[in-house]
């Protein structure tokens, strides 16, 4: 539970125990839902190697992570992960920071480079240029992940609106969006499934269409599959 929010019933069905081993584990900034203490510590022997934005790496080595397996990054540079995957670092409108601290770390997002893939990867971000500006600069995504969820007028700059979720999806020129960052914590004022219904009506406007992925919680998503269809789940949860 990062900073004591408590999930929804029926989120938990999984530990952090189920997680296998992970080679690359991408932080895109270090607030508590997406940095959390207890789950990063017992991951700890399972991570072969942290990627994360300058100033994050701190956190791991205060929590007894190898410094050798930690690689912090700027915004627009790019890591040979191995032979056939890149890893590109972008820009976010977002922000840092945890307890009374701000804005000391580096926020960020990611593209996943393979000879047959390019994943964006958003973290959180407020509806922007820069999707035009990293779609124009990588040509296209099969598949872009983008938070949806947690939003209100009052932080509108932070966080994205579903509707400008499925505008940051076409700025990138994505084949795919996979709306997340909700249905876990209460954070904002709109209910649970608010995002996700939302999203899927605007979804329909001839200008998006676009290929939803709203996975069930453990259900694969094949990445090379643009066909694969998922059904509204949500709608026959309270």
């Amino acid at each position: 539970m990062p900073g004591g929010y408590k999930s929804y019933e029926g989120t938990d069905p999984y530990s952090v125990g189920d997680i296998p081993e992970i080679d690359f584990l991408l932080i895109t900034h270090d607030h508590y839902d997406h940095l959390d203490y207890e789950s990063i510590k017992h991951l700890k022997s399972k991570v072969k190697a942290v990627v994360c934005g300058l100033g994050v790496g701190e956190h791991f080595e205060y929590w007894g992570y190898s410094p050798e397996i930690i690689i912090e990054s700027d915004w627009h540079e790019s890591i040979r992960i191995d032979e056939n995957i890149i890893l590109h670092t972008e820009t976010a409108r977002h922000f840092s920071g945890r307890n009374f601290s701000r804005n000391k770390s580096l926020w960020m997002s990611y593209v996943v480079e393979t000879p047959s893939l390019k994943i964006y990867i958003g973290g959180d971000s407020g509806y922007g240029s820069h999707f035009k500006e990293i779609g124009k600069k990588h040509g296209f995504f099969d598949l872009v992940i983008l938070e949806n969820g947690q939003y209100n007028e009052m932080w509108k700059a932070m966080h994205m609106f579903p509707e400008e979720v499925l505008r940051a999806a076409k700025d990138l020129n994505a084949k795919r969006v996979f709306p997340v960052h909700s249905a876990k914590f209460t954070l904002a004022f709109h209910h649970w499934k608010e995002p996700l219904e939302t999203i899927s009506e605007i979804n329909i406007k001839p200008e998006y269409n676009l290929p939803l992925v709203t996975p069930l919680i453990g259900q694969p998503v094949i990445l090379n599959n643009t066909n694969q269809q998922f059904s509204k789940w949500w709608q026959d949860v309270k």
